[in-house]
């Protein structure tokens, strides 16, 4: 019985094991594409709000240092 017991746990951490192992093969190209995705939003926000941001930056300066 204590056999029994054994080897179906041994069976079942087995199986859990391997689904575990097996659940994050075949995702690269999700991440990567979520990564690339990320990169060009980044790039297009600061494209557009860029000169902006510059601008608001010197104002903030110049303000601060009474020029």
């Amino acid at each position: 019985m204590i056999r029994e017991l054994g080897a179906h746990a041994q069976v079942r951490w087995r199986s859990a094991w391997g689904s575990l192992r097996d659940d994050d093969r075949g995702d690269v190209p999700g991440w990567v594409l979520i990564t690339l995705m990320t990169a060009g939003l980044v790039v297009v926000i600061w494209a557009l709000a860029g000169p902006a941001l510059a601008q608001l930056f010197e104002q903030a300066i110049a303000r601060v240092s009474g020029l």
